[in-house]
């Protein structure tokens, strides 16, 4: 059984932010820490739908998001509403030199963060825009496509049209067998995301709150089966033309 240790009567945000900077959860004799910056908490009164929580990813949930990529060679990632930055961190720390990170921040304070924390790492790329620009930045960049999207935007408070829009921009831009990631406190995005053809989900509870991570498959395979089924209607149909002749 898991309980939080915090106050009863909150006075004011000075004492909140001391406060959670020592949020723990206790279970069966284990302790999990989620640390929480003065920007975090600051950016979160200011747009509490757009952060949509109160606390940054747990270092568990971090680690288990970043076990759904591999980093063995060379990628082309990119990141939905990075904020302060804990996935991109451990995104960057295991990526290769010749790898590229590129990272969508609507919130100017957030932005800013992130240019400091990773001017001196040219594989990151800080994009102080709507994550619907990644197309025309791939473009400017010279990058033909990703090989994974990761994002912690909460898609439940777009619009459906806007939310369409987004998936479909997200799908195009991913390579072949790319994956986008989501890791969210719904799993609705779901019921939209049907472009895809291959998603899997886990209930994580290492996190406050508990989060689905679900992973959106773009498979070659069916693209494949349906240019082959096309090809072989056409040599069936010349077949059958000369055979009438």
């Amino acid at each position: 059984m898991q309980r939080a240790r915090r106050s009863h009567c909150i006075t004011n945000s000075g004492t909140l932010i001391r406060l959670l900077h020592h949020w723990t959860t206790r279970k069966r004799g284990t302790t999990i820490r989620f640390p929480v910056s003065t920007l975090f908490f600051k950016r979160f009164l200011k747009r509490p739908f757009q952060i949509a929580s109160i606390v940054p990813s747990s270092k568990a949930l971090v680690e288990r998001v970043a076990s759904k990529m591999d980093f063995s060679q060379a990628r082309v990632i990119a990141e939905y509403g990075p904020g302060e930055g804990v996935h991109s961190r451990e995104i960057a720390r295991r990526m290769s030199a010749d790898s590229h990170l590129l990272l969508f921040e609507l919130d100017a304070a957030f932005s800013r963060a992130l240019e400091r924390q990773f001017a001196g790492d040219p594989r990151v790329h800080v994009i102080h825009g709507d994550a619907a620009s990644l197309p025309f930045e791939l473009k400017r960049r010279g990058i033909a496509c990703c090989d994974y999207i990761l994002s912690g935007i909460p898609f439940s408070i777009l619009k459906i049209d806007k939310k369409r829009a987004l998936l479909r921009k997200t799908y195009d831009a991913l390579g072949p067998s790319g994956s986008f990631i989501i890791y969210q406190v719904t799993n609705e995005l779901k019921q939209h995301a049907t472009i895809f053809e291959r998603a899997e989900s886990e209930y994580f509870l290492q996190n406050i709150p508990p989060m689905f991570i679900t992973v959106f498959h773009k498979t070659p395979s069916l693209q494949g089966r349906e240019r082959r089924t096309g090809q072989t209607r056409k040599v069936s149909a010349l077949v059958g033309a000369d055979r009438s002749a």
